[in-house]
């Protein structure tokens, strides 16, 4: 029913910028709450940022805020995670999810992406 597809992951140094983008394929996109999440090797999948339905609502990981930045494009059917002062810690695959209630829980969320590897070295 919703089809994501992650782009924009790589290699950077510490202190550069990503941006991520998720493509999602279906009518319906507007009606979901969407969500990045990352996991690094060894850990469990963990809530990065949501976003409300039009965009008005943000929440995010302690640990990111001020460095990052969730947005969405509903007539492009797109969301966004820029990533500023990236740091080795924030060495992940990230995830765009979908859900259709406001959550941070993995098991929450209903489509996933493909995930794409973010790499940062120091």
């Amino acid at each position: 029913q919703v089809q994501l597809v992650e782009s924009g992951g790589g290699l950077v140094q510490a202190g550069g910028s990503l941006r991520l983008s998720c493509a999602a394929s279906g009518r319906t996109f507007k009606t979901y709450v969407m969500a990045w999440f990352r996991q690094a090797p060894g850990k469990e999948r963990k809530f990065v940022a949501a976003i409300s339905l039009s965009g008005g609502i943000t929440q995010y990981l302690d640990d990111v805020k001020g460095r990052f930045t969730i947005s969405r494009d509903n007539a492009k059917n797109m969301v966004y995670l820029q990533m500023n002062s990236l740091k080795p810690e924030d060495t992940a695959v990230y995830y765009c999810a979908a859900a259709k209630v406001w959550a941070t829980s993995t098991a929450r969320y209903d489509y996933w992406g493909q995930g794409t590897q973010v790499t940062v070295s120091s």
